[in-house]
């Protein structure tokens, strides 16, 4: 079977973008094993939701949008079960590779995610979109808030991974 021109689409956009899957799926699971189920949970619904991308906004932050959706409702439950099964290997998802992304990364950011890791679901989401280089008003699109509550809640979640950190 031929996939659709929207399906090479879907998997191309996927594809060029799943480095922020990889992060979401990172910063919301404690346990390696999790990160595939919630990867597939993530991919599925951004298929689902691939017809009505508009293109009105840049297709990570549709993307962002959705996988902090689906990865805060994965977390909250703990083990959603997918009742559409998509075989992880045909996405172009490789989650080896993300763990040796993660692996082979620097002590710093190692700690760095680990501190993040102990946050909220929404400070998780704001401060992984803020260290992606959104700007405020687009994370409060995709979280739901005021841009000035997104800079509130910034300059707090750095003053306690700080403080955390045990750095000036």
């Amino acid at each position: 079977m031929t996939p659709s021109p929207d399906q090479d689409r879907f998997l191309g956009l996927l594809e060029d973008h799943k480095r922020i899957l990889y992060k979401v799926a990172y910063a919301y699971c404690r346990q390696r094993e999790d990160r595939p189920d919630l990867m597939q949970d993530m991919t599925v619904q951004l298929w689902r939701s691939f017809g009505r991308f508009d293109g009105r906004v840049k297709f990570s932050t549709w993307m962002y949008q959705i996988a902090m959706n689906v990865a805060i409702s994965f977390y909250r439950r703990e083990r959603r079960r997918v009742r559409d099964a998509v075989p992880i290997e045909e996405s172009g998802l490789d989650i080896a590779a993300a763990d040796r992304v993660m692996d082979e990364s620097g002590e710093d950011l190692r700690t760095l995610h680990r501190l993040i890791g102990r946050l909220d679901e929404m400070s998780r989401a704001i401060i992984l979109l803020y260290m992606d280089g959104y700007p405020h008003d687009e994370i409060a699109g995709i979280i739901g808030i005021s841009s000035t509550n997104v800079a509130t809640r910034i300059h707090r979640i750095k003053q306690r991974l700080q403080r955390e950190a045990g750095t000036p």
